[in-house]
């Protein structure tokens, strides 16, 4: 019976992992970065924004391709896989909504109206159904200040 209790947590704890990242792998060298803009930069708004990638491509969501995603932009809001608090789930969910922007059609750029202050951004990889790749590709998180 033990035995049996075992093998049940390690599927779950296994299980887990792979519903926050997805399933579709990324390539071990693919990297996501912030083309024009740097932690700590000045801005005023909109601001435009340049997605940089490379060891993948860029392909729209819904198209099956492998080594290809397509880019999401997360504003204001924990870095992928963190919480606001540090306790309880990873949050590696994308929905859309103003924190989390989709660039379903393989866009590599994008003007932002933000107000101004203080923002976070941070870019991360989907696969063809806007779900994190398996690890998941994303940019260090930046701090920008909207004048």
């Amino acid at each position: 019976m033990r035995h049996g209790l075992l093998i049940a947590a390690a599927l779950v704890i296994g299980g887990a992992g792979g519903a926050f990242a997805g399933e579709t792998p990324s390539p071990p060298d693919a990297k996501v970065y912030f083309v024009n803009i740097e932690d700590g930069a000045v801005l005023t708004s909109p601001l435009k924004v340049v997605f940089g990638l490379s060891g993948m491509g860029v392909a729209p969501a819904g198209v099956e391709k492998e080594k290809t995603g397509h880019h999401h932009l997360l504003i204001d809001r924990p870095a992928l896989g963190k919480t606001a608090d540090g306790a309880g789930e990873l949050d590696y969910s994308l929905p859309a909504d103003e924190h989390h922007i989709h660039f379903g059609g393989g866009q590599t750029e994008t003007m932002v109206e933000l107000s101004p202050g203080p923002h976070t951004l941070q870019l991360v990889m989907g696969d063809l159904n806007h779900i994190p790749h398996n690890p998941p590709v994303v940019s260090p998180v930046i701090n920008i200040t909207v004048k």
